[in-house]
């Protein structure tokens, strides 16, 4: 009877496993960031927050990468955990958050794509609840068709058209019928 004998690990071995799957998550890192980072601010309307949950976002990956890294669609399982953070955080949040009797004036910028009318679709976007801030960035920001949405943030497909539905509708409230036409 003939045993099969597997050779020993060597430090060397494992050094050159971890140094190539620290550079695949490196790779990874650096092609997701910038579009992680966009959309955590759209969310959380603050760059050193989008940054932490950011880096929160790859900290977990990086935890789990041996088993996701193959297999997996990392882009999605990014945006998940992304999502779960800013749900987390807000759940957390919610105690602590300020009120306002009126919303702030907003400025009319006269085309489409100005720095004032970003402002004011961002302000008018931080008013909505995270889940239907979720929906609209996930949907029309990053362009993910309604049925990616309702995979990434684990609804049904119903639930991500009524949010959309009612979240373009509580903007346009918000932002007047003149931005519907920028």
């Amino acid at each position: 009877m003939t045993e099969t004998v597997t050779p020993p690990r060597t430090a060397a071995g494992n050094i050159k496993t971890r140094a190539g799957r620290d550079e695949e998550f490196t790779a990874f890192v650096e092609s997701a960031a910038t579009r992680l980072r966009r959309s955590a601010y759209l969310m959380c309307r603050d760059w050193h927050l989008a940054q932490d949950l950011t880096q929160q976002t790859f900290t977990k990956m990086y935890a789990a990468w041996g088993r996701i890294r193959t297999g997996t669609n990392l882009d999605g399982y990014s945006r998940r955990v992304l999502m779960n953070l800013v749900f987390d955080r807000h759940q957390r949040r919610s105690g602590s958050e300020i009120v306002l009797a009126e919303l702030p004036d907003r400025s009319d910028a006269a085309a489409a794509g100005t720095p004032e009318l970003r402002l004011a679709l961002v302000d008018a976007l931080a008013t909505l609840t995270v889940e239907d801030r979720a929906v609209l960035v996930l949907r029309h920001a990053e362009d993910h068709s309604v049925d990616t949405v309702a995979t990434i943030l684990g609804v049904s497909v119903s639930v991500v058209k009524m949010r959309n539905s009612r979240a373009l509708a509580r903007l346009r409230t918000l932002l007047g019928e003149d931005f519907a036409e920028h």
